[in-house]
């Protein structure tokens, strides 16, 4: 029997793995599906900038917050309780107006970037996000990392690297240098701010919902990126010269940029609650590498070996880095809850590791168990009669015996156990 339950018990730990490594997959799947939306993202906006010269990025956010506060802050308004949108804006208005705003400057102050330094620097620096991601998450909420993790996050940065050293084998290190240190100053800021946000996401989706994140993200989105677009770029939307073609082909472009952001923002908080914003984060490193594909069949821009040795180098990093789980910090109990979801596959993990140590775990398990169901099956009527014939006594000495006996069995493993007579307390406390 101990080994049908040893058995058994692995055999559940390999069926833990086996649904681990599925998640994974779903999860690299849907990472690659988001890096494909900021690919979308890019060529549009790049399109806007070369073909009509529209550089008007709080116009684009505009859009996009527009259509998440569309479409999800009147499902707030259909709620009741602690979830309806009045009383979310009684107790952390403050809060998402918070979050709204650094989401917005996050957009402005990436796109504005371009305007001062190159896409090598942009490139390289926008990797900061990782790290600041590491320190939030460590911080507040008490993920901790083990070695693995660091050595999947160096791995992914080696893959930026061969990219940004094939742009520069290619001739393809574009953009201004009017600025360079304004821009990288941009860079790093943004990075940074988008850090914030996403942990804040992350927070929000696995301990609140992710209706009620895109819905207050939307609405302050909305408000903040349409006050900033009239004071900084009224003067920009107003030179642009609209005749007929323009704004046809325009408008197909903004509508593009706008439902590709718009699709990024409803799955990433789905991507990031199956496994963490800095696993996202990694995933949306081969963003740059799709423009690149993408753009030697629509920009002519040299193709370089090295594309392809990126593209796999990162991959690789994500997947070590998703395929140990983080830990979060026991002691904290706010962690412990958030982290429940990981802890059973940890646990089989673990067992899968050390098969002795989880063999020799349930053994003494199923002794102690077998041992306590003897006990009360007999109700030690054996010992009882033994002890009687080595003392030889009888009357009323006995008695007591047998009562204090019954007394000590009644107070074991069944006193928590609802009482009624003496074999239905042995069949209860059988089972447990």
């Amino acid at each position: 029997d101990i080994c049908k339950l040893g058995d058994t018990a692995l055999t559940g730990c390999t069926h833990s793995q086996a649904i681990h490594f599925g998640q994974l997959a779903k999860t690299l799947a849907m990472g690659q599906g988001l890096a494909g939306l900021i690919c979308g993202t890019a060529i549009t906006s790049q399109y806007l900038a070369t073909s009509f010269h529209v550089n008007t990025p709080m116009l684009q956010s505009f859009f996009n917050y527009a259509l998440l506060c569309v479409t999800y802050t009147p499902m707030l308004l259909c709620r009741t309780g602690n979830g309806n949108i009045l009383q979310i804006l009684k107790r952390r208005w403050w809060k998402y107006l918070l979050l709204g705003l650094v989401d917005v400057e996050a957009n402005y102050a990436v796109v504005k970037a371009y305007q001062y330094t190159t896409l090598t620097s942009i490139q390289l620096l926008d990797c900061f996000v990782v790290p600041v991601l590491m320190f939030l998450s460590w911080w507040f909420l008490k993920t901790r990392y083990r070695p693995v993790h660091y050595i999947a996050i160096c791995i992914c940065l080696l893959g930026v690297g061969a990219m940004v050293g094939a742009d520069l084998l290619a001739g393809r290190d574009q953009g201004s240098t009017s600025n360079i240190l304004l821009g990288d100053g941009l860079v790093l800021l943004s990075a940074s701010l988008y850090a914030v946000s996403n942990v804040c996401q992350e927070y929000t989706v696995k301990n609140l919902s992710r209706v009620e994140f895109l819905g207050m993200v939307g609405l302050f989105g909305t408000i903040i990126s349409t006050i900033q677009m009239v004071i900084l770029e009224r003067h920009e939307v107003a030179t642009i010269q609209w005749s007929w073609q323009i704004v046809e082909k325009c408008w197909l472009l903004l509508s593009a940029y706008a439902l590709c952001m718009y699709t990024l923002y409803s799955c990433m908080p789905i991507v990031v609650k199956l496994s963490s914003a800095t696993s996202v984060n990694l995933s949306l490193l081969t963003a740059d590498l799709f423009s690149l594909f993408c753009g030697i069949f629509l920009f002519q821009y040299n193709f370089s070996g090295l594309y392809l040795v990126s593209l796999v180098v990162v991959l690789i990093g994500f997947i070590a880095f998703n395929a140990v789980p983080t830990p979060a910090d026991r002691s904290d109990p706010a962690a412990s809850s958030s982290s429940s979801s990981s802890s059973s596959s940890s646990i089989c993990e673990e067992g899968y590791d050390n098969p002795a140590a989880a063999h020799i775990d349930v053994t003494e398990r199923e002794v102690a168990v077998s041992i306590i169901a003897e006990e009360e099956q007999q109700g030690g009527g054996g010992r009882e009669e033994e002890e009687e014939e080595r003392q030889g006594g009888g009357g009323r000495e006995k008695e007591e015996e047998r009562t204090k006996a019954k007394k000590r069995r009644a107070s074991g493993p069944s006193q928590n156990l609802q009482r009624g007579n003496d074999d239905e307390d042995v069949g209860r406390s059988t089972k447990m």
